[in-house]
């Protein structure tokens, strides 16, 4: 089994920050991405990592990137050690199959969701209001219903606490009319030909979040594209509208968790060997199935 990274080390480089999974490091004119392997389930990063988990993650993205070339560029320069500035090789154990050199884009603050089906937050927002993110819906739609065509939900980008669900034009508000445009329209383009080839191996894209960054002047796509953790993805031949679907994701430990007596906030429950070995399995399994 692979070694688990929780924190990446590395005292000579300028950390850039710590999100939820990634640590970002500042090398002037790029960044480094390390995918580690810590978990976060309701907003709590967990003690326990998943081992491998992050290597897993990249290369996904990776795959990915290259598949939507044709569609929009993305941030990637190299996931090659050997192409990193020297002083980055040294710490080839923490770097090799999880780590990104890419592009010092400017972030933008809109996180950009595209549903083909009702379900997670969407389907507990439509039971509400019978909308999503301002989008009316048809009435009575079931948990899990597949949308004749895949609706755009921005929502914010929260570095700590909840992203909210947001409008269109509230999206618009915030980054500009074209730029939001922009947004939907490749956020759109890129689901549908995600969507297309992974039902070609029998998984069913439910809903997946991009985000993007200014380079040059120019929209690219940045941080990660189509994986367990920013995604939702269902067996075809298990699939069936009116429930809740079994997903490739960390939802074997949400729902582990979801057995203890934990008020859901830091520090959370360390979490039993054979939880960890199966949420590992499915991340492979999702991996392998996608990438062949």
């Amino acid at each position: 089994m692979d070694k688990t990274v929780i924190k990446t080390e590395m005292p000579d480089i300028p950390l850039s920050r710590r999100g939820k999974v990634r640590d970002i490091y500042d090398l002037g004119d790029s960044l480094l991405l390390i995918a580690s392997d810590r978990i976060s389930a309701f907003d709590v990063v967990l003690p326990s990592g998943i081992p491998g988990k992050g290597k897993v993650l990249t290369q996904i993205s990776l795959y990915w990137f290259t598949e939507m070339e044709d569609i929009i560029a993305n941030h990637l320069i190299s996931a090659d050690v050997n192409d990193y500035p020297i002083q980055c090789r040294k710490y080839r154990d923490q770097l090799e199959e999880r780590s990104m050199l890419v592009k010092k884009a400017r972030q933008i603050p809109v996180e950009c969701i595209v549903r083909g089906y009702l379900s997670g937050s969407g389907w507990k927002e439509y039971q509400a209001t019978g909308m999503i993110c301002g989008l009316d819906l048809p009435k009575g739609m079931k948990e899990s219903e597949r949308f004749d065509i895949p609706i755009f939900t921005p929502s914010t980008k929260a570095d700590e606490g909840h992203d909210v669900n947001i409008s269109f034009a509230q999206a618009a508000d915030i980054v500009g009319k074209e730029t939001a445009e922009k947004l939907k329209a490749v956020s759109l383009s890129i689901y549908a030909k995600a969507r297309e080839m992974a039902e070609k191996k029998g998984i069913i894209i439910a809903d997946t979040k991009f985000e993007f960054g200014f380079y040059d002047s120019e929209i690219i796509l940045i941080d990660e594209i189509l994986t367990p953790d920013s995604s939702r993805f269902w067996a075809v031949n298990a699939y069936e509208t009116g429930r809740s679907q079994d997903s490739y994701d960390k939802q074997i430990i949400r729902d582990y968790l979801l057995t203890l007596d934990w008020n859901k906030t830091y520090p959370g429950p360390e979490l039993p060997a054979h939880i960890v070995e199966k949420a590992l399995a499915r991340y492979k399994e999702i991996y392998s199935i996608l990438t062949g």
